[in-house]
């Protein structure tokens, strides 16, 4: 049985796509492993360089359908299917995530790999990611938006008091980024998951064009009794927001949208109506300022959210 199957979906990063394969290639360790790059309808000649550079990975070119939609078509390609059932011969032992604009080191899928063998309650493990500046990846260790931890978010109170334990709860902010810690939920970026718990609760939901379909994901697997670990002692750069930047407008638009579809989802039925007006209040308060501030900064400094320019490669054919 293969060890390990990563699915990368690709949007328009060509350059950032060939040093990511290049990284995953020059891993070492007692395992094997196989690479599905789903390319969501480049136009930079990024399906064209795997062809040709990577022959060895499997390829699958489609129109732009999401983020979710992409890496579901990866993982039915190492034959998970949408839950229900339990893992079968021909499947990968642990499925894996990967954004294209990640760098792994040369032990990062070992070392993940034998932490999750370490613990057979994880369910998914995430590594410490850094950014190219060398800030961390807030994303890579999150609590769910609960109406709680979202107010807390939306009001300011988890800037002003990030080492607060009630009000830095949805980025951990009061923990060090150098503690291994069990979370509610990590990143899409890197995102390790056994293939029995991927078989138990299904794929990606492809209601999410991009953002938040990591948060369903991970809150499906712990409502299954699964642990959710990040895993601190393993550091990957992630360059971060290379595909979305080129469609900020959108992609903002998109983040604030997942917000209101992950409440809607998980969150309504169980608050009070008051409550939910004032979120969705919130997050259309909060999205309209995003546009906003994202127009107004040089292009390229656009991004999504909190997103800060960094060191940039060449792009384009």
């Amino acid at each position: 049985m293969l060890d390990l199957g990563i699915v990368i979906v690709n949007y328009n990063v060509r350059d950032f796509l060939r040093d990511c394969l290049a990284s995953v290639y020059d891993s070492r360790g007692e395992f094997t492993f196989a690479v599905c790059v789903v390319d969501n309808d480049s136009h930079d000649g990024s399906a064209d360089m795997v062809a040709a550079e990577y022959p060895q990975v499997r390829l699958i070119r489609t129109e732009n359908r999401g983020y979710a939609a992409g890496n579901n078509l990866g993982l039915r390609a190492f034959g998970f299917s949408d839950g229900g059932g339990s893992a079968g011969s021909g499947q990968p032992r642990y499925a894996m995530l990967l954004n294209p604009d990640t760098v792994l080191l040369p032990s990062a899928l070992a070392d993940m790999l034998a932490f999750m063998e370490a613990r057979p309650q994880a369910g998914v493990a995430g590594p410490r990611l850094v950014r190219a500046d060398g800030s961390l990846d807030r994303a890579c260790r999150r609590s769910f938006p609960t109406p709680e931890v979202a107010a807390y978010r939306m009001s300011g109170l988890s800037r002003l008091f990030p080492g607060s334990e009630r009000f830095g709860r949805y980025n951990l902010t009061y923990l060090p980024p150098d503690v291994t810690t069990e979370v509610d939920s990590v990143v899409g970026a890197f995102m390790l998951m056994r293939g029995e718990v991927l078989e138990q609760v299904g794929l990606l939901d492809e209601q999410y064009f991009m953002y938040a379909e990591d948060l369903d994901l991970c809150y499906r697997i712990k409502q299954r009794g699964w642990q959710v670990w990040y895993n601190a002692e393993v550091t990957v750069l992630h360059y971060k927001g290379q595909s979305s930047r080129q469609r900020s407008h959108f992609a903002n638009v998109q983040f604030y949208e997942t917000m209101r579809l992950f409440h809607d989802k998980h969150f309504r039925d169980q608050t009070f109506f008051l409550l939910n007006w004032l979120i969705y209040g919130a997050v259309a308060l909060m999205g309209g300022w995003a546009v906003l501030k994202d127009r107004l900064r040089p292009a390229e400094q656009r991004g999504v959210a909190s997103a800060v320019p960094v060191q940039s490669k060449e792009s384009g054919p």
